[in-house]
């Protein structure tokens, strides 16, 4: 497998991104072939930062054309190049026959999600869901533009606080890890929502600041 990052512009990335991003890399470079294959895709998807979950969520979604949450072997091979993620056929079939033991054809999206998304605590997954309900006005599993700016705030962030970006410069780049993989129709549904930060999640270590970011940031 070949590590190099996904062929798209990076994202804006924190401090605490960037190390993810550089960990995540060097742990890649360390692995043999023979490694968990499932492992091997969530470590280049942290490689670009906390967006990377959430693009390949997207590009599976994409080709899932009738909506059944499967995809043949073909289709998943379309949708890892849909990312821009440097892998080999033969790695990605790896990837594919390790959610197809019995060999039928087909994979889970759900089920690949569940595996490559980091593990989050159930602590983090709870905040994270009440700042998704706290924007999804009317209930309906997704939220828009106007949603995030009515109720996200960067006031506590410290590249604020010290004057090195305005607000709206710093929603602007905030919005980018949504729409840097040219999402359409401007809506991020609970599912995105939860890989983006499962990837933000993966970046911080400590529990206590990761709730607190998420109540400062969703005014919760």
């Amino acid at each position: 497998m070949s590590y190099a990052k996904m062929h798209r512009p990076p994202s804006p990335m924190s401090r605490n991104e960037s190390e993810l991003a550089d960990r995540s890399g060097r742990q890649l470079q360390t692995m043999g072939s023979e490694d968990n294959p499932v492992k091997k895709l969530q470590l280049l998807c942290l490689s670009t930062g906390a967006t990377g979950i959430l693009v390949l969520g997207r590009m599976l979604r994409k080709r899932d054309e009738d909506g059944n949450k499967n995809l043949n072997l073909d289709k998943f091979i379309e949708s890892i190049r849909d990312t821009g993620m440097d892998i080999s056929v033969s790695d990605a079939t790896k990837v594919f026959e390790y959610f197809d033991p019995n060999g039928e054809g087909t994979i889970n999206i759900d089920e690949l999600l569940d595996h490559v998304r980091p593990v989050m605590s159930d602590s983090r997954i709870k905040v994270v869901e009440n700042c998704f309900k706290k924007l999804d006005k009317n209930n309906d599993g997704h939220v828009t533009v106007k949603n995030l700016r009515s109720v996200f705030s960067i006031k506590n962030s410290s590249r604020y606080i010290s004057g090195e970006d305005d607000e709206e410069a710093m929603f602007q780049k905030f919005l980018a890890h949504f729409d840097e993989d040219q999402t359409e129709d401007g809506i991020v549904t609970r599912e995105e929502f939860l890989n983006y930060y499962a990837g933000v999640s993966a970046s911080i270590d400590n529990d206590c600041y990761f709730d607190l970011m998420m109540r400062n940031a969703y005014k919760l």
